[in-house]
């Protein structure tokens, strides 16, 4: 009995590669410290806790490198190292740095925004949700079954909820709350309902079993299977903030600190569009005549929705210049559905889907700038108005010049260059796939967007009401522009350089 025992026990004993998941792990390690060390250190001095969240996120990134040499996995079935729970390949790790480098801008935000908080933010519990959250999204790229891709979500999920409503007293940062809680968990619940089904046809959770399974299954599960495959869909559609699953996001990012919005708007996208792209392209190729018709309706959809809500934003309202900012996201949404919708009708799935990886790390780049002079605008102008960044360029010109070349390059337009290079990119996808309408939807949308980028844009150099009076960037924030407006100079100059990064090897 205890000689069968013996081989049986270490079957289920599985290796683990600790460097391949070394970037998720310090992380959520680094969260862990943070949160002990909370519980000890004075209140005086707080800012430490900033500064090593920003040092383990950092760490992170730096962890990605020893990783590009090949592709590596770990948790894999006993028996069969081909179906494996965690896979570090080009795709993980491309997306991995997104959301690391992106949680590290944020974090850089965050460290200028507890300090001005004057203690309505408790700065313990906001590092350990940021770093859990970040942890939560550099595990999801890497997920190659249902279990674990669910798991990541929700841990990139959950501390979100409560980094959204963490302000003490703020009635509108409860409300933003609540309302992302409530589509979040929405969005979960029909995810898992649709995955039950899958898993009950098919017999597994791996995701490239299921895609062969899925095409074989018994007859009298036909319509299981079908039922399970929407769900899924919609459920992921959910998390992207596709229309008509966005009306959460305006709120959300008026509502939560200026540093989690942008946290929100570039590593909370990447999180929903990377698990979009696992379920559609990895486990249901064959269901392409299902999602790909789907995605391209959606794709139009968010795309039209987010660019006309972004127009209708008045520039004297109450935090105009976040929701215009957060509209502007709906829409870049719309953009970044195109080539996975493209996927479906191509016959090179792995160059879509790189095209909307470029535009993911375009529009990181740019966005998280964007809202790094949002932030410092909104030290002295708490309203955060559009009119507030009237004549910006005499108060601080470095500030101003930064934020018009990222208008520009969201926009498409020169000196933007990066932002050009994208869209241009995403709309030959769309065309070489056939989709030649959504090529033409697109290229309307991008017409209105540059009424309302172009707009915001001469606000800024026009004479100031009144004395100007300058603004004075702390150095984290400082940091933050210069980094993302280095990267978007850079791109601008070798925009090929995006899609050579992008390349991801998926298949």
């Amino acid at each position: 009995m205890s000689s069968l025992a013996q081989p049986m026990a270490a079957n289920l004993v599985q290796s683990v590669d600790w460097l391949a998941i070394a970037p998720p792990t310090i992380a959520a390690a680094v969260g862990l410290v943070v949160l002990v060390a909370d519980l000890f250190i004075a209140e005086h001095k707080k800012a430490v806790l900033g500064w090593t969240s920003v040092a383990g996120l950092a760490a992170a990134v730096l962890l990605l490198l020893p990783l590009l040499d090949g592709d590596r996995s770990t948790f894999c079935l006993a028996g069969d190292a081909g179906l494996c729970s965690y896979t570090a390949d080009r795709f993980t790790l491309v997306i991995q740095f997104l959301v690391l480098g992106g949680a590290l801008l944020a974090a850089l935000l965050s460290v200028t925004a507890l300090k001005d908080a004057n203690k309505q933010l408790p700065e313990g519990e906001f590092w350990f949700l940021l770093l859990s959250s970040a942890a939560g999204a550099a595990l999801l790229p890497a997920s190659r079954d249902l279990a674990t891709l669910i798991v990541a979500l929700e841990v990139a999920s959950l501390p979100a909820f409560a980094l959204v409503g963490l302000r003490h007293g703020d009635r509108k940062s409860s409300e933003a709350a609540l309302k992302f809680f409530l589509s979040s968990v929405t969005a979960t619940a029909v995810s898992l309902m649709g995955i039950s089904f899958v898993y009950a046809s098919t017999g597994t959770l791996y995701l490239t079993q299921i895609a062969d399974r899925v095409q074989n299954v018994d007859g009298q599960l036909q319509t299981l299977t079908q039922t399970g495959v929407v769900l899924t869909l919609v459920g992921f559609a959910f998390k992207t903030a596709a229309v008509p699953f966005h009306f959460w996001v305006p709120d959300t990012y008026v509502g939560a600190p200026l540093p989690i919005a942008a946290y929100l708007s570039v590593v909370g996208k990447a999180v929903g569009f990377t698990g979009l792209i696992l379920v559609t392209v990895i486990m249901l190729p064959s269901y392409a005549d299902v999602w790909g018709p789907a995605l391209a309706a959606l794709a139009a959809l968010t795309m039209t929705v987010g660019n006309v809500g972004a127009l209708r934003q008045q520039a004297t309202r109450a935090y105009s210049a976040v929701r215009l900012l957060a509209w502007s996201s709906v829409g870049q949404a719309g953009y970044l559905l195109v080539p996975i919708a493209a996927a479906a009708y191509s016959d090179d799935a792995e160059r879509s889907i790189g095209s909307t990886v470029a535009y993911a790390l375009m529009y990181a780049a740019v966005n998280l700038g964007a809202f790094a002079v949002a932030a410092l605008v909104g030290r002295t102008k708490t309203l955060n108005r559009i009119s507030d960044y009237r004549g910006l360029y005499a108060r601080n010109p470095l500030s101003a010049l930064i934020l018009a070349f990222f208008l520009l390059c969201l926009a498409g337009l020169p000196p933007g260059i990066i932002g050009l290079f994208a869209k241009v990119t995403v709309f030959s996808a769309a065309v070489d796939a056939g989709l030649g309408w959504l090529a033409v939807v697109m290229a309307v949308n991008v017409v209105i967007a540059l009424f309302y980028y172009l707009q915001w844009t001469a606000l800024l150099f026009r004479a100031p009401e009144g004395e100007p009076v300058r603004y004075l960037a702390p150095a984290p924030l400082t940091a933050a522009m210069a980094v993302t407006g280095v990267v978007g100079i850079v791109l601008s100059g070798a925009p090929q350089l995006i899609l050579r990064f992008a390349d991801t090897g998926l298949f």
